[in-house]
């Protein structure tokens, strides 16, 4: 069966460029939302999973969600401190870290609408258990004062944050001397402080966290679980630190994912109405061709193949402005509640391949769902109707 080339469907699209470009637009717009959505899914789940580090373990309450609601109280952090497995640090020092985390209201930066923190209370194996984390401006905390670091999303998202500022929480005055960059982690998104002084500010009497870091990362976790099993005085529960985190990114990413992609559903709804209905156009101001085509030889099939290509094709320019719009939104940073925390987590949009594939098989989902009955309609135009209506 001779197939029309390609030339002639690109042209058709050309000559009708003015309702070519609207309906792509439209079909663009769809595309924007639908890969913006999955961008952002992905950014939560990529800022939260890189927070952690697969040679660190996170030790918490058994049955805690997160480290708000965990509690392991000092008699628990001192024994697993005891443990033989613990990495040591240049200094010949356990690499073990009991913290706490609580939230705190500070006020947004210009609207001035209150929204929670993390204040996460640390000492300096905490940082060194975190590599990740870089100092941008100013100093780290000394152990000991009343001193704070700030992630650099709090400085830049929340008022009286800046280097040099002064917090009030917990009947005294916290100073900032430092502001953290933490590599597009959840820890751009926290304040930092001595932990001793940070639980007697909030009246805690026990730690949130544990943090440590085992000498065999590969089988070490598994010998340090069977030592603890079934020894009462130890009431905690051992994850992989990286995989704490992953579990805290599912309930907010799949949110968005699902909401984003109904959302998406029912706009596409729309451009595949619109893509329709130029193509049904297309095929009324082209009667004329389809019969000269159909005298030339060429079948049924072929004009069907030559019209659903040509809506594959529209909807493959939209589906790449649509991308191409949505790729720039890598630039923007954005914040949200994280579902498990209740705390503002800062993050970005990110764009994977499988992101981009996935938006482009959707745009030519909605190409071929919007072009198929117009194809089908002028595959059965007559010869003598065609030419008789020419």
């Amino acid at each position: 069966m001779k197939q029309i080339p390609l030339s002639y469907i690109a042209r058709n699209l050309w000559v009708r460029r003015v309702t070519t470009l609207l309906t792509a637009g439209g079909m663009a717009l769809v595309v924007y939302t639908f890969a913006t959505v999955l961008m952002m899914s992905e950014g939560i789940r990529a800022t939260l999973v890189a927070t952690g580090r697969p040679d660190n373990v996170i030790a918490l309450r058994r049955g805690a969600g997160a480290e708000i609601n965990s509690g392991v109280d000092r008699a628990q952090a001192n024994l697993l401190a005891t443990l033989p497995d613990l990495a040591l640090g240049l200094d010949g020092q356990p690499m073990i870290s009991k913290e706490m985390v609580v939230l705190n209201s500070l006020p947004k930066r210009g609207s001035g609408t209150p929204s929670n923190v993390s204040m996460r209370g640390t000492g300096p194996t905490g940082l060194a258990l975190r590599p990740q984390v870089k100092l941008m401006a100013g100093r780290f905390f000394r152990p000991g004062t009343a001193e704070i670091v700030v992630g650099k999303a709090v400085t830049t998202g929340f008022e009286g944050t800046q280097l040099g500022q002064r917090l009030r929480f917990g009947g005294r005055d916290w100073e900032i001397v430092g502001v953290m960059d933490g590599n597009h982690t959840a820890f751009d998104s926290e304040i930092w402080g001595d932990a001793e002084l940070m639980m007697q500010a909030f009246r805690r009497n026990a730690f949130s966290i544990v943090l440590f870091r085992l000498s065999d990362p590969a089988g070490g976790l598994a010998h340090v679980q069977s030592q603890l099993t079934g020894d009462p005085r130890v009431m905690v529960e051992l994850k992989p630190e990286i995989r704490f985190y992953e579990e805290q990114s599912e309930a907010l990413a799949k949110f968005i994912s699902i909401l984003g992609t109904a959302l998406s559903i029912i706009f596409s709804i729309g451009a595949i109405v619109g893509a329709m209905i130029t193509m049904f156009a297309a095929v009324a101001q082209r009667t004329g061709e389809i019969g000269t085509l159909r005298a030339l030889g060429f079948r049924r099939g072929a004009v069907l193949i030559a019209f659903l290509a040509e809506s594959l094709l529209l909807s493959l320019v939209g589906g790449l402005i649509g991308l191409a719009g949505a790729s720039l939104m890598q630039t923007v940073n954005i914040s949200t509640t994280n579902f498990q925390t209740f705390a503002e987590l800062a993050f970005q949009f990110k764009l994977t391949p499988a992101i981009a594939v996935q938006t482009l098989v959707f745009s030519l989902f909605m190409g071929f769902i919007g072009g198929f009955i117009p194809a089908w309609r002028a595959a059965r135009l007559k010869i003598v109707d065609c030419l008789r209506a020419a």
